[in-house]
């Protein structure tokens, strides 16, 4: 019996969607594309169900190609394949994640990603500030939504960046202020990553005075030789984010790969013209190599239990646990236990009780939450103590300083400030 694909997609003629479907015909599938906007779903205690017209779709796996536009319907549906324990090829959380550039820069530096510098937003009194942050101007203003390079602007000033950031907090937009990378300016690197593995790369370059190198806007493509550390952190992206596809943009910086941004409904186009890699064949062959297992959402799973959950604690925050042995915090059990120890970007789990504890170690705990949080309280008690006694400090707008003082006179110069006072 033919393996059952539904390629989930508003547009059958785009190229990126015709490539799937021939590649999985190829394969010996029967593919099915169906626009998201026309699913319906019916969740209940007799089942769970996604409509289309009518009838009950049926597929063995799902590949989402869902568009900025339609990213909260879209990830609904993905969602539903989810919970009716169909293989779907980018997580209903991947897509979500990869669409707030705000979520996924948070999520991403965490996991010790590096990433151009990122000021986020939400009053215009907090412009300047940001700018400053970043390292000045030239600056990049962008909207914390968005793909293919829509509402990104370059600001050489920092009134064309507070009126770009204005403008844009005006809309009701959310506003990142990020680091500008000269060396890296018109191109970046393009990397597609199929099941945890790279399949293609490519530079692209941006045309005239243009300083994005989206292929829509007309950039051009080129192959592009991938050194070890851009693929190192292209495929830990893909893998930190859920998404078993993905379109990972690097910057080509002075301090090394940037990571950029990550797109979860990559198109081929560019990429196939440029490589010659048939990147459609390996995501499709991925596809049927792993229909058979779903994804897992582990929180999920982790709290079915009543009273039961994860709790961390990150040790830089109670200096007194530096230096000492894990096996010497607590007791454990099977009411309460240390699962993991996350350090340096990777995780040591079931820790062996001689690890000592660094700086920048977090501990995670699984168990019943009553009892970790007893157990738990103990060991950071004293740091509480410490800081409550401890006498409070001013707050910065508090204190006669140069600093202030300029910035204050900066921003009641403002046009926009006067604007706004009158």
């Amino acid at each position: 019996m033919a393996l059952r694909v539904a390629v989930l997609s508003r547009g059958p003629r785009l190229y990126s969607t015709r490539r799937l479907v021939e590649e999985a015909q190829a394969l010996g599938c029967s593919v099915d594309v169906l626009d998201p906007m026309k699913l319906s779903v019916t969740v209940g205690n007799d089942g769970r169900r996604i409509l289309h017209e009518g009838w009950n779709v049926e597929v063995d796996a799902a590949l989402p190609r869902i568009g900025y536009s339609i990213t909260r319907h879209g990830v609904a549906i993905v969602r539903q394949f989810e919970r009716m324990g169909i293989y779907v090829a980018n997580s209903s959380e991947g897509i979500q994640r990869s669409r707030d550039k705000l979520h996924a820069t948070q999520v991403l530096s965490s996991s010790h990603i590096p990433v151009p510098t990122t000021a986020y937003v939400r009053d215009w009194r907090d412009v300047e500030r940001a700018i400053r942050q970043v390292g000045g101007v030239p600056c990049v203003i962008k909207a914390a939504e968005g793909t293919q390079g829509s509402g990104v602007y370059l600001a050489h000033t920092e009134r064309e960046a507070s009126e770009l950031a204005w403008d844009l907090l005006e809309k009701g937009t959310q506003v990142l202020v990020q680091e500008y990378i000269k060396e890296s300016h018109g191109k970046d690197v393009r990397v597609l990553v199929v099941g945890g593995e790279v399949v293609a790369s490519m530079r692209r370059r941006a045309h005239g005075r243009e300083f994005r190198s989206n292929f829509h806007l007309g950039g051009s493509v080129e192959s592009f030789n991938l050194p070890e550390d851009y693929a190192r952190i292209a495929r830990k992206a893909a893998r930190i984010l859920g998404l078993d596809i993905a379109g990972v943009d690097l910057l080509e910086s002075n301090r090394g790969p940037l990571l950029l941004e990550v797109n979860s409904s990559p198109g081929l186009e560019g990429i196939e013209k440029a490589t010659g890699v048939n990147v459609a064949g390996h995501i499709m062959s991925h596809v049927v190599e792993s229909h058979a297992f779903s994804s897992v959402d582990l929180d999920q799973l982790l709290a079915s239990k009543e009273g039961h959950g994860t709790l961390s604690l990150k040790v830089r925050r109670y200096p007194e646990l530096v230096g000492r042995r894990l096996g010497d915090l607590m007791t454990l059990d099977e009411e309460g236990m240390i699962a993991a120890v996350s350090r340096a970007g990777a995780h040591i789990w079931q820790p062996d009780n001689d690890i000592v504890l660094r700086e920048a170690d977090e501990i995670i705990f699984y168990g019943s939450l009553e009892v970790l949080r007893q157990r738990i309280r103990p060991l950071v008690q004293q740091t509480i103590d410490a800081r409550c006694s401890a006498p409070e400090e001013p707050r910065p707008w508090e204190i006669d300083s140069p600093e202030n003082e300029a910035a204050w006179a900066v921003r009641n110069q403002s046009p926009r400030w006067r604007k706004r006072r009158r």
